[in-house]
């Protein structure tokens, strides 16, 4: 029950002095926010919650009823944000990096004015609402990423507070400090466990990250019974062996100690801050609190009574307070005072240094917008000829500065591999307070740092690309799958991408990741054949905005096969390489490594008397759709498909007179062209399947 006499919440100042950026105190606070004001927006978020997952039938009112004022505090006092601008470049992010509670999200959503109603809470979890079970970034106003995954939201937050430094390194002046907001995620135990968060933390340490802060909704508590059964970590241990600052608060319902715990992450400098808060899993719900049961299941009606009369609010679902309305009204004037007040800056700093704001588009992703360097390597491949073979991953570095000198904003660099993938960018690498350079140093973290590329592309301002080998696609395939999904422009790199490895052996031979990357929905993939190809492939990477692309590229040297036909490329996803007879006998039809072979069978071929097409294949899903223009004038026409890893996808277009060569068994360790032959990758072995499928008698090898 509300009480008459209210204690007021003294708050600290802001710390240590601000640096030049520091905007101080999140909000000039226009309220007097106080003990029982808190305890009222509290049990507001839990009841808002409990509602909506007992309506919906389904749902995680645990971490929601646990973290509910640890939230509020957080939002109401540190958080720099405006409701009326949910993408105001400058505004903190905060990631519900524990997504299943995305009630909790809501809840503080709507309270605090965002575009999100009573209405929208009613409907959670049913389809095509704007409460879907888990955040989706696009779908929800203030959502700042896809979140579900555990683990993924603190990955993503640390390529947003990279993102942030490396803007503000480019972008501020003394007189127009444009950038310097900070990144919060709310984590829980799962998060933590996730070998993810391990990966992101231990990067955001050694780049001194100071303006994140990870909260850890500490409850000891996972589906399966108290977290301490299966992880007895040290978290707070691990955290300052990362190199962060760690923050302990014990009690979450002390409102004073969070807020001071909030105040000293935002005025550490040099390291970021972890602040552990002792929470209690479905805080308040009887017969559920502190078990597993509070988790993943309705508290049930009589429980969400007996919250709502302990609460002393009426017993009405969906109910917001007027009192807490009219604070938060108070509340938000000042949110909003503070981004005009940047509004004004940014277009003083615009009109002053053009040229930067051009570069570095805070609100969005900046894109390739002249590709005249990529066009100009094409014709230099053109010129250069087949005796001048190269490997793609080194047509690729060539594409890559190109790229970089006509895109300010591309940073990016490699899981440890930048010599192997050709991504070292001119000017150093990344390190603490040094954010200046545009080669991030990822480290063996290939998880971690796909993650981080997603952040980045979501913060706006900078482009991000990163790189590993092609078998080590499946060690970031979750973040990837985020890109995917949120429809991000991240540009990975994956070379050493065929049994052509070699002597590392098969368990460095991918011969199943190519085709398990094409069945990403959303996913651009492409293996270009040559330099020329390669150049393209960096265009049509470079110029994406809503979709992220994936660049597969040979260790070995492969021939130059001219840039005649690249539009072709662009618009059907492929290209017909030397001679095209007008009406083939057979055709011959492979992507990357594998073309320059099909060319030298098409020679045997032709000297046996056939009529051959070869086509190049770099993008293949383009090219399923184009099957139906005529270029392959089937059924009277047989194929044989070329390409080193499994025939899944090839089989699916081949009729029933092609033939498809590829590799359905892991490689063997040994000299890559000796591998390629035990496994029957030949100019010989493409030939004779050709003669095969027009029907004649093939020579004997």
């Amino acid at each position: 029950m509300m009480t008459e006499n209210r204690t007021p919440l003294v708050l600290p100042a802001s710390g240590t002095p601000p640096d030049p950026v520091d905007r101080g105190p999140a909000v000039d606070l226009a309220v007097d926010l106080t003990v029982d004001l808190d305890e009222l927006a509290a049990h507001t978020i839990r009841l808002l919650s409990v509602d909506a997952v007992e309506r919906a039938g389904s749902g995680h009112p645990g971490l929601p009823l646990g973290a509910a004022l640890p939230a509020w505090v957080l939002w109401s006092r540190h958080l720099r944000h405006d409701p009326a601008d949910p993408d105001w470049p400058d505004r903190d992010r905060f990631v519900l990096s524990a997504g299943h509670g995305s009630m909790l999200l809501y809840a503080l959503l709507h309270l605090t004015g965002y575009e999100l109603g009573l209405d929208d809470l009613r409907r959670f979890r049913t389809t095509g609402s704007r409460t879907p079970g888990h955040p989706e970034h696009g779908i929800t106003p203030g959502v700042e990423t896809t979140t579900g995954p555990l683990g993924q939201g603190i990955g993503t937050a640390v390529g947003m507070a990279l993102a942030e430094r490396m803007l503000a390194e480019r972008c501020n002046t003394d007189e127009h400090p444009v950038v310097g907001h900070r990144t919060w995620v709310l984590a829980g135990d799962g998060c933590l466990m996730e070998g993810i968060s391990h990966e992101a933390a231990s990067l955001a340490g050694r780049l001194a990250l100071d303006r994140l802060t990870v909260v850890f909704d500490d409850n000891d508590v996972t589906i399966d019974g108290p977290a301490r059964n299966s992880c007895t970590d040290d978290v707070e241990a691990r955290f300052r062996a990362y190199g962060w600052h760690t923050v302990r608060v014990d009690d979450a319902g002390d409102p004073a100690a969070l807020d001071r715990a909030y105040a000293a992450a935002r005025a550490e400098t040099g390291r970021p801050t972890l602040v552990s808060v002792r929470t209690t899993i479905g805080l308040g719900a009887p017969g559920v609190e502190g078990t597993p049961k509070a988790h993943g299941s309705p508290v049930g009606p009589a429980a969400v009574a007996a919250m709502r009369a302990a609460a002393g609010l009426p017993d009405a679902p969906f109910h917001v307070p007027a009192e807490l309305r009219r604070a938060v009204t108070g509340l938000r004037a000042g949110w909003s005072a503070a981004r005009r007040d940047w509004t004004d800056l940014h277009e003083r700093w615009r009109t002053a240094h053009p040229a930067t704001a051009a570069a570095f588009p805070l609100h969005r992703t900046p894109a390739l917008d002249d590709p005249a360097g990529l066009r100009r390597l094409a014709r230099a491949a053109d010129e250069a000829g087949a005796a001048a073979a190269v490997a793609t991953r080194r047509a690729s570095a060539a594409a890559l500065c190109a790229v970089a000198d006509a895109c300010p904003g591309l940073v990016g660099g490699s899981a440890d591999l930048a010599s192997s993938t050709g991504t070292t960018l001119p000017g150093g690498d990344v390190g603490p307070g040094s954010f200046a350079p545009r080669t991030v140093p990822f480290g063996v973290r290939e998880h971690g740092m796909a993650a981080a590329l997603n952040g980045i592309a979501l913060h706006g301002g900078l482009r991000p690309f990163g790189s590993t080998f092609l078998v080590f696609a499946d060690y970031l395939r979750p973040a990837l799958r985020l890109s995917a999904l949120m429809r991000l422009p991240v540009t990975y790199l994956f070379t050493h991408d065929s049994v052509h490895v070699g002597e590392d052996g098969p368990t460095h031979q991918p011969v199943e990741q190519l085709e398990s990357l094409r069945l990403v929905p959303g996913l651009t993939v492409l293996r270009p054949a040559d330099s020329a190809e390669t150049a393209l492939a960096w265009e049509i990477a470079a110029t994406a905005t809503d979709r992220p692309t994936a660049l597969v590229l040979s260790r070995q040297d492969l021939p130059e096969l001219g840039a005649a036909e690249l539009d072709r490329v662009r618009q059907h996803g492929y290209r017909v390489v030397g001679t095209d007879p007008d009406r083939p006998d057979v055709v011959l039809a492979a992507s990357g490594s594998e073309v320059g072979p099909a060319c030298k069978a098409a020679e045997l071929l032709r000297a046996r008397g056939a009529a051959v097409r070869v086509l190049s294949v770099p993008w293949r899903e383009r090219f399923d759709r184009a099957l139906d223009t005529g270029l392959v004038p089937r059924p009277a026409v047989p194929v044989v498909w070329i390409e080193a890893g499994v025939r899944t996808g090839w089989r699916a277009l081949a009729g029933p007179g092609d033939a498809v060569i590829g590799i359905d068994s892991f490689g063997h360790s040994g000299p890559g062209p000796e591998i390629a032959a035990q496994l029957g990758l030949t100019v010989r072995a493409i030939a004779a399947a050709a003669l095969r499928a027009i029907g004649r008698t093939p020579h004997e090898p």
